[in-house]
């Protein structure tokens, strides 16, 4: 009988990869997707990589489609060792330029769900005194960025919730994990698009417009020299899930990793100065 993962938002990017990935590794794995038409090009990819992955629906801003897919899991399985919360959107723009439902919608997503989906498989997890939680974050949550305030608040809100559940649960035999990548470049995230950005972020008669255009050179240039793949997060995410002794944050990426440690060891004014100085004034200095 093998132990049974649920990973949320597995249509493109992290989740695709960490669904195949754990199904290739031996695990029941089951998907979760909004859109249920992609269930074929899915199940084809997991057949593929013989790769034992069942494609459930599941909106992580509905609790009625959360309660079902939890419930048509522990039906089939009966219990739900792990779960990995990888939901998620972006959202790039300076904070005044970002509307208050676009903010709404990315902690609905990103941290509501996260909230939501880790209360449904609690019950089970507890009464089997075993499992693993498993939140996809990102260097964003240890780390802000102009054009990213709103982004960041919500990782960083992941990352409390993340550590006093932590806390709590342990002592019942559940752990709690973070998976803290680097920029990664996805298909999801492609230079020019306006996948990720807020609707007045673009706007050329904001103030911040010339500030903003030079955040995304900024990023997507950090994007496209990254050297950090979806296969590098999944391999994370099957350590914290398999290790008899999985550990609290698992950072993905070496510029994250120098970035995090710079933080952590560098006093607090001079990393602000160097650090935070350094992109502020690159951003805000008019291009030649």
């Amino acid at each position: 009988m093998t132990d049974t993962v649920l990973v949320t938002g597995i249509s493109t990017g992290f989740g695709q990869e960490i669904a195949l990935m754990l199904g290739e590794k031996g695990y029941t794995v089951y998907g979760t997707v909004r859109d249920m038409s992609l269930r074929p090009k899915l199940e084809a990819m997991a057949a593929k990589r013989n790769a034992d992955l069942r494609v459930v629906q599941m909106d992580v801003t509905d609790q009625s489609s959360i309660d079902a897919a939890v419930n048509k899991i522990l039906e089939e399985c009966g219990s739900i060792y792990a779960v990995v919360n990888n939901a998620g959107v972006l959202l790039r723009g300076y904070f005044e330029d970002l509307a208050e439902d676009e903010i709404r919608n990315l902690f609905n997503v990103n941290f509501f769900g996260a909230l939501a989906v880790t209360r449904a498989v609690l019950p089970a997890m507890r009464q089997a005194r075993r499992g693993r939680v498993v939140i996809i974050s990102s260097v964003a949550g240890k780390i802000g960025a102009p054009s990213g305030s709103a982004y960041s608040a919500c990782r960083f809100a992941q990352e409390g919730f993340a550590e006093s559940l932590r806390q709590e649960i342990q002592p019942l035999g559940v752990t709690v994990s973070l998976i803290e990548p680097g920029i990664t470049r996805t298909e999801t995230w492609q230079r020019g698009t306006a996948s990720g950005v807020g609707r007045n972020a673009a706007n050329p008669d904001s103030p911040y417009y010339a500030w903003f255009k030079q955040a995304q050179t900024l990023f997507y240039n950090a994007m496209e020299s990254s050297k950090i793949t979806v296969e590098d997060v999944a391999g994370a995410v099957f350590r914290a899930i398999s290790e008899p002794k999985p550990r609290w944050r698992y950072v993905v990426g070496p510029r994250a990793k120098l970035v995090i440690s710079a933080r952590r060891y560098i006093p607090g004014e001079l990393f602000e100065r160097f650090y935070f100085g350094e992109v502020v004034k690159r951003i805000t200095t008019p291009a030649r």
